[in-house]
C-alpha cells in the first residue's frame, strides 16, 4: 500500500524525540482500567500472566496487547491503549511476557523478541474460550516485532485474527541495537541493561550451574547480554544470529491481515532498516505511517490520549 501520510503535529516541546519518549515513559499517568489476572501454563512447564480488562457489555472482540523490552501490563502505554480499546467495545488481554509480571518465571530462559510460540499459546488459549470471533494483535516496540513476526510466519493463522498493529517497532533488531549503543541513547541502554542484569542475577541463583558470575561480569552492553544469555538459552549461535532470525522485517511480505505500523522518524531507538517502506509498498495488507514526531512509544496528544491510541482506534474502525 502507499505509505500513509501522518497528520500528527504535537506541541513544540514534544517535537523532540527524547522529550516525547521520556515524558511518556516517566511522567505520563493513566487511570488504571480494572484488570483481572489469569495465569496460563505453557507446554514447556513455564507460565504467562495475562491481565484482562473487560467492557461493560458482552463483546465478541478482543485485542491481545504485548509490551516492550522490560515492560509489563501496567505500563502507561498499555493502560492508555486499553482504555481506548474498551471504549471501542474490545476486551483487552494484556500479556506479561515471561518474567515480567512481578514474579520470576520458572525456567532459565526468559522472553525475547522472536518468541512467537508464547504469543501463539495466548492465541490458542483465547480461541479455546470460544468467546471471541474477532482477535486483534497489538504490540509496542519489542512486542510489536513479536506480533508482526507471528503474523508473517509460515503457520496456520486462525481466521479469528482480523488485524495487527505495531507501534515503535524495531523491525530490524540489529539496526535498532546499533542505534541503542550510540551515545545519544546511553541513558536508555544503561537502564535496560541494569534491569536485565538484575533479572539475570536472579536466574543465576535459581540455576547456578547454567551461568556463572564471571560470564555475567563480562556483560557491558546490551549486545553482550544477548551474546551471553539471550542467544544461548534460546538456541541461537550468538547475538547477531538472534537479531537476524528474530527480526520481523523478513516476515512482513507474508502478512495477510490488515496491519498498521506506526514508527516515528525521530525515534532514537530505530535505525534506517526499521522503516519497512519497500515492504509496505509491496504488501497491500501493510500500512506504514511514519510521523515526523513521536519518539519511542511517545506520541503525546491532547486529553492524555496519545496520537497512536487515536490512530489505532481509527484503523480498527476502518479495517475490522
Amino acid at each position: 500500500m502507499p505509505i500513509l501520510e501522518s497528520a500528527y503535529n504535537p506541541p513544540l516541546f514534544f517535537k523532540s524525540g527524547h522529550f516525547s519518549t521520556l515524558y511518556t515513559g516517566l511522567f505520563r499517568s493513566v487511570k488504571v482500567p480494572t484488570q483481572k489476572r489469569e495465569r496460563i501454563q505453557l507446554a514447556d512447564g513455564d507460565f504467562l500472566d495475562l491481565d484482562w480488562s473487560f467492557t461493560a457489555t458482552k463483546t465478541d472482540k478482543v485485542v491481545i496487547v504485548v509490551h516492550g523490552l522490560e515492560g509489563n501490563a501496567q505500563r502507561p502505554y498499555i493502560l492508555g491503549a486499553t482504555r481506548e480499546l474498551l471504549l471501542c467495545n474490545y476486551n483487552v488481554c494484556a500479556v506479561n511476557l515471561r518474567g515480567c509480571s512481578g514474579e520470576a518465571n520458572v525456567l532459565f530462559r526468559s522472553y525475547h523478541s522472536g518468541a512467537t510460540e508464547d504469543l501463539d499459546a495466548v492465541v490458542q488459549h483465547i480461541l479455546g474460550l470460544k468467546t471471541y470471533s474477532k482477535i486483534v494483535l497489538q504490540g509496542f516496540s519489542l512486542g510489536g516485532n513479536l506480533i508482526l513476526k507471528y503474523l508473517g510466519e509460515n503457520r496456520q493463522r486462525p481466521p479469528e485474527i482480523k488485524a495487527g498493529i505495531g507501534v515503535s517497532v524495531p523491525c530490524n533488531l540489529a539496526s535498532s541495537l546499533e542505534e541503542l549503543l550510540k551515545p545519544k541513547n546511553i541513558l536508555y541502554a544503561s537502564n535496560f541493561k541494569k534491569r536485565l542484569l538484575q533479572k539475570l542475577r536472579i536466574k543465576h541463583k535459581q540455576y547456578p550451574d547454567k551461568i556463572n558470575e564471571s560470564e555475567i561480569n563480562k556483560i557491558k552492553t546490551l549486545k553482550d547480554f544477548d551474546d551471553v544469555y539471550t542467544s544461548k538459552v534460546n538456541g541461537f549461535i550468538n547475538a547477531l544470529d538472534y537479531y537476524e532470525k528474530a527480526s520481523c522485517l523478513q516476515f512482513l511480505d507474508k502478512i495477510k491481515v490488515p496491519t498498521l505500523i506506526i514508527n516515528a522518524k525521530n525515534d532514537s531507538f530505530l535505525g534506517a532498516a526499521c522503516y519497512p517502506v519497500k515492504e509496505a509498498k509491496q504488501n497491500s495488507n501493510l500500512f506504514l505511517e511514519m510521523p515526523l514526531y513521536g519518539g519511542h512509544v511517545g506520541f503525546y496528544d491532547n486529553n492524555n490520549i496519545t496520537y497512536s491510541e487515536k490512530r489505532v482506534v481509527k484503523f480498527l474502525e476502518e479495517k475490522v
